[in-house]
C-alpha cells in the first residue's frame, strides 16, 4: 500500500520535475552561448544561482570571468549592474548614501548599484578589505543598513565576483569572512583547443549585444529557487555530507575546517543540482561533484606558503576526503 501511495506520488511530480529540468536546460543553454566549452562552469554557476548563493570566479585575465557573469545576468530578465573594484572604491560607492536635500529639509537616501537583482564585483581583490567588507551584509542577509536605517535588497538577488591570482600586482586578499559568504569558487580555466578555434572563428554570441535575448523572467527564477526547498536529502545522503565537513575539521593539514554555514551551502547547492538535472531527490553525486567548488575555498591551510598555493592545496586536501570517505551508493 505504502509503496503503491509512494510511486503515485512520483507519478504526480513527474511533469513538473520535467519542465523543471527543460526550463532550466533552457537557461543553461542561454548563458553557454556566451562561454563557449564551459558547460561545467555554466552549471555551476546556476546551481548557486537556484540555490540563492553566491559565485566568485578566479582566474588570470581574459579566459572569460566578466564574459560568464554577462552572459547569466543577460539570460534573465532582471536587474544588472557592474561595479569595478578599484583601490579608491569607498563602501558608499556600492551601497549607497543620505543626501540632505534643502528644499525639504530631510535626508533622502540615494540607493548604490548593490540595490540590483544581480550584481558584478569586477576585479573584488583590488579594492581594500574595508570596502570589500560592504559587502557582508547584503550578500548574507539580502540588505543593506544605512546609518541605521535598514533597505531590503530585491529578488533574487546575486553576487558574482571576479578576481585575479593574488600574485598579481595590486590586488588584496579576501578576508575569511568575506569567503565564507560566497556559496563556490569556481575557475573558467583556458578553452580547448576546438572551442579556442570557434571562439577566434565569432562562434560565441557578445552578452551585451541586443540579440543576446533573456530566457528567463525574474519571476520564474524565484520560483525554481523555492523550488530547491522542497528537493530531498535522504539521511544517508546527509550522513555523507556530514562525514565529509567533519573531515575537514580533522585533518592534519588544515589548521580550520568547514564551517556549519559551509555544511550548509553544501547541502543547499546538492539539492539546488537536482532540481538542475530533473530530480526532486539528491544523489551522493551531488554530494562529490559540489565538495571541492563549495567547500575549498573556506578551509585554512596550515604551514607556511603562498595563498595561491594554499588554494591548490585545499582543492588536493578535499580530493583526499572524498576519497577516503565511501559514499553511501
Amino acid at each position: 500500500m505504502e509503496e503503491n501511495l509512494s510511486n503515485k506520488r512520483m507519478e504526480r511530480a513527474a511533469p513538473s520535475e520535467a519542465k523543471s529540468a527543460s526550463r532550466l536546460k533552457d537557461l543553461a543553454w542561454a548563458v553557454s552561448r556566451a562561454i563557449l566549452g564551459k558547460d561545467d562552469v555554466v552549471r555551476l554557476s546556476l546551481a548557486a544561482l537556484l540555490a540563492r548563493g553566491h559565485i566568485l570566479i578566479e582566474d588570470i585575465p581574459g579566459v572569460g570571468k566578466t564574459t560568464l557573469a554577462h552572459g547569466l545576468a543577460r539570460s534573465i530578465s532582471c536587474s544588472f549592474r557592474r561595479i569595478q573594484f578599484t583601490s579608491d572604491l569607498l563602501p558608499s560607492d556600492i551601497l549607497g548614501v543620505k543626501i540632505y536635500e534643502p528644499a525639504s529639509g530631510e535626508f533622502k537616501f540615494m540607493p548604490g548599484p548593490i540595490f540590483n537583482s544581480i550584481v558584478l564585483a569586477d576585479e573584488i581583490n583590488r579594492t581594500t578589505p574595508r570596502t570589500q567588507s560592504a559587502l557582508l551584509e547584503a550578500m548574507n542577509e539580502i540588505q543593506v543598513t544605512i546609518e541605521g536605517e535598514t533597505f531590503e535588497l530585491p529578488r533574487p538577488f546575486m553576487v558574482i565576483a571576479t578576481q585575479n591570482p593574488l600574485e598579481h600586482h595590486g590586488t588584496y586578499p579576501l578576508p575569511d569572512s568575506q569567503l565564507d559568504r560566497f556559496m563556490m569558487s569556481v575557475q573558467v580555466g583556458y578553452p580547448g583547443l576546438a572551442d579556442e578555434r570557434r571562439i577566434l572563428a565569432g562562434a560565441g554570441q557578445d552578452p551585451l549585444s541586443e540579440e543576446f535575448k533573456p530566457v528567463m523572467r525574474a519571476e520564474e527564477l524565484v520560483y525554481w529557487q523555492g523550488r530547491v526547498d522542497q528537493v530531498r536529502m535522504d539521511p544517508e545522503v546527509l550522513e555523507y555530507l556530514l562525514e565529509l565537513v567533519q573531515r575537514t575539521r580533522e585533518h592534519k593539514r588544515l589548521r580550520l575546517g568547514v564551517s556549519p554555514r559551509g555544511a550548509l551551502a553544501l547541502r543547499q547547492a546538492a539539492k539546488s543540482l537536482a532540481l538542475f538535472e530533473g530530480r526532486h531527490y539528491c544523489l551522493p553525486d551531488e554530494v562529490k561533484a559540489l565538495a571541492s567548488p563549495v567547500l575549498a575555498h573556506r578551509l585554512i591551510l596550515s604551514g607556511p606558503g603562498g595563498l595561491e598555493e594554499k588554494r591548490l592545496a585545499a582543492r588536493e586536501v578535499v580530493e583526499e576526503i572524498l576519497d577516503a570517505a565511501p559514499a553511501p551508493y
